[in-house]
């Protein structure tokens, strides 16, 4: 069976190298494998290591359905059946977008030794921040790879351009990935962050946190006025919250308390359903509803369907628009 598996995983992998061969002018299927930083190894000139690149997949796990269930044991053994399913990516489409972004990465990010700088403002995140995003980070977004929160990190940047249009800034705000996921500090700073977020608004507005126990994606949606956090995960199966994530939340919202006033109580999560790039699309719907109601969006349980690779494709296509944007 694993013999079988990896084979199958090696025909999809060149089918969509073949599809991108033919789709990009001068495409180097190399592109696709984790290559050591162009700055490594290079003494002085050493590029520093970006706080926002580290990578973060669903490993062989297939994105499906939005369980709500309560069937712990049974959820277990779903998972333990799903494990080694193969994820078939033999009819991903590359938008033109993402095409002139790897042409981009051939006729100068490579040859050339360049970055892509973006400056993410105050509003987004709280403060004013750097990052910037390598060309691996492209062929690999490109290639339906694994995804670290630069990439995430650009997108909720494009999403609050979004925010901005329909004048919703007020009621969703974002928290960085880079600053709470796992391996970002200790506990203690990391809830600080959070907090330091929660306080600058009037409690009313929600929170997106995308959130990186190690090797994979969830997102987590903060109310701070209601005590209350939601758990989106993109995974199969109704999987135990990670502890260290949990913490983060409740320590920050027990410093809220205490900066409003208000005696603090253990936040309710009332909803847990069911990495990087679902992630990415769960913002994008939340937003695109100015109700908010997306409680009820993903709470259908067995009834949710999964997501078409072509709705994963509308936000692959924004957000190479989006780079496309800082081409010199």
């Amino acid at each position: 069976m694993e013999a079988r598996t990896k084979q199958l995983v090696e025909a999809e992998r060149e089918h969509l190298l073949s599809q991108l061969s033919h789709l990009i002018p001068n495409f180097d299927p190399s592109m696709l494998k984790p290559k050591t930083s162009p700055w490594q190894n290079q003494g002085p000139q050493q590029s520093p290591k970006n706080p926002m690149s580290d990578k973060a997949s669903c490993s062989g796990a297939e994105v499906r359905s939005l369980h709500l269930e309560d069937d712990t044991a049974r959820n277990g053994e779903q998972q333990e059946q799903t494990g080694n399913e193969v994820v078939d990516y033999s009819n991903v489409e590359v938008p033109s977008s993402l095409q002139s972004l790897c042409g981009y990465v051939e006729t100068t990010l490579k040859p050339q030794g360049k970055i892509m700088t973006f400056n993410i403002e105050k509003e987004v995140f709280g403060a004013d921040r750097g990052t910037f995003v390598l060309h691996e980070d492209i062929t690999q977004f490109a290639g339906m790879e694994e995804i670290g929160a630069t990439v995430v990190a650009v997108y909720m940047r494009c999403l609050y351009d979004l925010l901005r249009e329909a004048n919703m800034c007020s009621m969703v705000g974002f928290i960085d990935p880079a600053q709470v996921s796992a391996n970002a500090g200790s506990l203690t700073d990391r809830s600080r962050i959070v907090a330091s977020r929660l306080q600058k608004t009037d409690g009313e507005q929600i929170f997106m946190m995308p959130y990186n126990p190690g090797r994979y994606w969830v997102l987590l949606i903060v109310r701070a006025k209601r005590e209350t956090v939601y758990f989106l995960d993109p995974l199969p199966g109704n999987r135990v919250v990670d502890e260290e994530g949990k913490n983060i939340v409740n320590s920050a919202l027990k410093i809220y308390n205490s900066h409003i006033g208000r005696p603090g109580r253990t936040p309710k999560q009332p909803s847990s359903v069911e990495c990087g790039y679902y992630v990415m699309r769960f913002m994008r719907d939340i937003i695109m509803d100015p109700s908010l109601e997306f409680e009820k969006k993903f709470a259908k349980g067995k009834d949710q369907a999964p997501y078409p690779q072509a709705a994963i494709d509308e936000v692959r296509k924004e957000w190479a628009e989006f780079v496309c944007l800082h081409m010199d």
